[in-house]
């Protein structure tokens, strides 16, 4: 992995063996319950490969075996590498974080908010003008006000589901989702909560004015290829479908199984917000160009204190919309920074972590996080979209469990 050492010594790297042992094995427990897949686990200290293993089966349908290699729909881990292509723009002088949106999309200068009486999206809500417009820093860090159809039932959100925004995405480039998202109400005044969102779909829309190169175009020629991310993508190529990692036909747990989107083929729709597939291999790479303060293998993309910048929380007194389903994505004792969850305080939250962390995972399982305290990061590949929310802090807390001092 180049910058990252290999090494076949846990210990060397500041991960007890057998407490990683015990890491795989409750993994391993998961799958011979049949309630996981498989999966691929990553840990990197210091810069060497502390673990690196695959577990249990690729594809349920055909038994296949899981691999380091294997592929996986990243959905919304895509939205720290477009945030990265945003803040690259913003180091050449292209845009300034405190610019309104409109000045690159036009179609978002006239937003109206969606104003409700009981906020439970039964009764017919006004509309009155934004008093302050979105900015690209809202967009970065979700208080564009903004929303996600699937988060709840307000007015705003049933108009999400009503447009099928959600549905015929595949169906148009981002330029027409763009001006398609920008017709619909606001959830919220522009800087006044933090609620998850399509803003990092907005800012791939953005990247695209801006530079003039297709959302996809930008990323391989910016960042992957700089980077050596060379199977990361928003589609895969035929000859390697047979890696692609697969969720169970139905849920184990019984509930309505989320259907995945197709990454076989190239969309027209490149999704800033969820549409990349990538191996563990690759996005380790990202994370340790993160974890370097913006360079890997003696490429620099960003300067460091933009990584700092980026990775600093953005919220400061603006509240969490705890009354929304993204209020949990958000726990006590952490804020939010330009495209991640960055962890203010060592207490409050229910998983263990230092000051300073931070971290982001997609809607089909896969999640990572990054300490620079303890200079290291940590990837869970899975395929498994209705337990995301129990393997999350699982393998958090047997990663810490796993780390010497």
């Amino acid at each position: 992995m180049s910058s990252i050492k290999t090494t076949k010594n846990s210990a060397a790297s500041g991960l007890h063996p057998e407490r990683s042992t015990r890491l795989l094995a409750v993994l391993q427990s998961e799958i011979d319950r049949q309630r996981l897949p498989g999966a691929v686990v990553m840990v990197v200290r210091h810069g060497k490969v502390a673990l690196f293993e695959s577990l249990g089966q690729q594809n349920p349908a055909d038994a296949s075996k899981m691999a380091l290699d294997s592929i996986f729909r990243i959905y919304s881990m895509t939205k720290p590498i477009v945030s990265v292509a945003v803040l690259m723009l913003m180091e050449q002088g292209k845009l300034l974080l405190s610019d309104p949106v409109s000045t690159y999309l036009p179609e978002y200068a006239k937003q109206q908010v969606a104003v409700e009486a009981d906020g439970d999206g039964k009764g017919e809500p006004a509309y009155v003008a934004v008093s302050k417009s979105a900015t690209v820093q809202d967009l970065l860090r979700h208080t564009a006000g903004l929303t996600y159809e699937f988060l709840g039932n307000s007015a705003v959100q049933k108009a999400y589901r009503n447009s099928k925004i959600g549905m015929s995405l595949r169906d148009a480039n981002n330029a027409e989702f763009s001006k398609t998202l920008a017709a619909l109400p606001l959830q919220f005044e522009p800087g006044t909560l933090w609620e998850y969102s399509r803003a990092t779909d907005v800012l791939g829309a953005l990247v695209e004015a801006v530079s003039g190169q297709t959302l996809g175009a930008f990323l391989s020629e910016h960042i992957f290829k700089p980077l050596g991310m060379l199977e990361t993508g928003f589609s895969v190529p035929p000859e390697n479908h047979h890696r692609l990692a697969e969720p169970f036909k139905n849920d184990p747990d019984g509930g309505i199984q989320l259907r995945l989107i197709n990454i076989q083929a190239a969309p027209k729709f490149e999704s800033g917000g969820g549409g990349l597939a990538s191996t563990a291999h690759d996005y380790a790479r990202f994370l340790q160009f993160m974890l370097n303060k913006g360079e890997l293998d003696g490429v620099r993309l960003l300067s460091s204190h933009t990584v700092d910048f980026m990775t600093a929380d953005h919220l400061g007194d603006i509240p969490v919309n705890r009354a929304g389903a993204s209020g949990d994505l958000l726990s006590p004792g952490h804020g939010f920074g330009l495209g991640v969850a960055v962890r203010k305080e060592t207490g409050i939250t229910s998983v263990p972590g230092s000051a300073g962390l931070y971290f982001w995972g997609g809607i089909a399982g896969t999640t990572f996080f990054v300490d620079p305290v303890l200079d290291m990061f940590a990837i869970l590949m899975i395929q498994a979209p209705n337990q995301r929310d129990y393997y999350r802090p699982l393998f958090r807390n047997l990663v810490y469990a796993a780390l010497e001092a």
